[in-house]
């Protein structure tokens, strides 16, 4: 059931056994006719499942898992009530799949409960000798569900959850799981800024490229449109700008991405750097590849490996500046210095008092001062008096010169001194 390309054919052919899958998708069942794979192609929901009564030793299920991932809107945790009653209805004989599907918020969630239509019609002739199902994690309640109903028909029953890589496979779910981790972070990122438009304006360090989802980044480029604007952001205002961008199509109506929007949860900021530190560890590994590329290419010269390496290098140096930007402690604003007066009750500064030294004095007949030599007021400058040695005194005046160069005698000390 929900065969898909052929994972699980192509495991069953190596083991020797022959199996027949039933499948809608076009390009899955062209992939498993290339194969060699026999297919139905029909809807796994409306096929009776009475034909393979009597034909088949075992029962393989792989439901979609688009209603409970990650990377969607996660809408069969809403349905999970309604799926596990289909599933006890269908077990007892009683189909009420129309009823709830009507109920559902995603019509894919009632798909899990598929399965256990087809075990109950193939259990009434003692059929099959073993089942086997899978799905993502969240689907785990449900599944003990089937146990439950498995082991009172007689069956042995396991669940739990398995990591593929320790049974050859190169892949993980931890590591599918983290890719639609990263998607949900975009999303929540989404919903927040257009919840908390102020933060958006100082997280110029991220840009449309760190988006692994192209559809995340031009919403990402249409929020931070509005915000540099001025304009208002909401749900409203996002899908205005992001309808002349060409983003609504027809797997995404306008209900679909105002509902992508509208969720937030945290801090803008927070979701950023989540989704900056990403794409940094993201870029390392791609240019440590391209110079690992360079290293082993023996046709380059040594030149030519630097050049290439500085190259790649400058790539990862932009991001991990953008980096450090976003993840930089943010100066704290200094404190107002405290004043020991309030406003307006600041004291008059006192007048200045000139210095006794500049007080007015009254012209003096002192020859040895002249009287523009003292200040008549208060000035910025104490008073000079003249050099002494150039002073006309009364007895060098009568006296002739000296042919010898002799030092005038010192002038008496006047009182204003």
């Amino acid at each position: 059931m929900f065969a898909g390309p052929g994972g699980w054919s192509h495991a069953l052919t190596v083991l020797g056994a022959r199996d027949v899958g039933l499948e809608w998708d076009e390009w899955a069942c062209k992939t498993r006719a290339r194969a060699g794979q026999l297919t139905i192609r029909t809807d796994v929901a409306v096929y009776p499942a009475w034909i393979f009564s009597g034909r088949i030793l075992g029962l393989i299920a792989s439901p979609p898992c688009q209603a409970w991932s990650m990377a969607g809107k996660r809408l069969g945790l809403v349905d999970q009530p309604l799926v596990h009653q289909a599933v006890a209805d269908l077990a007892a004989g009683r189909d009420t799949r129309e009823q709830l599907l009507g109920a559902c918020a995603d019509p894919r969630s009632l798909l899990a409960a598929e399965p256990m239509r087809y075990l109950h019609a193939l259990n009434t002739v003692g059929e099959p000798e073993w089942v086997l199902m899978e799905e993502v994690p969240d689907v785990l309640p449900l599944w003990r569900q089937y146990a439950a109903i498995l082991r009172a028909w007689g069956f042995s029953a396991w669940t739990g959850i398995l990591n593929a890589a320790d049974y050859g496979v190169p892949q993980t779910r931890k590591r599918t799981a983290s890719k639609e981790e990263d998607l949900a972070e975009e999303r929540l990122l989404l919903a927040t800024a257009t919840a908390y438009p102020a933060e958006v304006r100082q997280m110029r360090w991220l840009t449309e490229a760190d988006f692994l989802l192209s559809l995340h980044a031009a919403l990402w480029q249409s929020i931070t449109t509005l915000v540099h604007r001025g304009d208002m952001v909401d749900p409203i205002t996002v899908l205005g700008e992001a309808q002349p961008r060409g983003l609504l199509t027809g797997t995404l109506t306008p209900k679909a991405l105002m509902d992508l929007v509208s969720t937030p949860a945290g801090s803008p900021e927070y979701w950023g750097e989540k989704i900056l530190g990403r794409a940094l560890l993201a870029r390392a590994q791609t240019v440590a590849a391209r110079i690992t590329a360079y290293t082993d290419d023996l046709a380059n010269t040594p030149h030519q490996l630097v050049t290439g390496s500085r190259r790649a290098l400058a790539d990862l140096n932009s991001l991990r500046t953008r980096w450090m930007r976003a993840t930089a402690p943010r100066p704290r604003p200094r404190p107002p210095k405290a004043s020991r007066y309030a406003a307006g009750n600041r004291p008059a500064r006192p007048a200045r008092h000139p210095s006794p030294h500049y007080s007015a004095r009254a012209p003096t007949d002192d020859p040895t001062i002249g009287p523009g030599h003292l200040p008549a007021g208060p000035g910025p400058k104490r008073a000079r008096l003249p050099c002494p040695a150039f002073l006309p005194t009364p007895s060098s005046a009568s006296t002739p010169r000296s042919s010898s160069t002799s030092i005038p005698p010192t002038p008496p000390q006047s009182s204003h001194a």
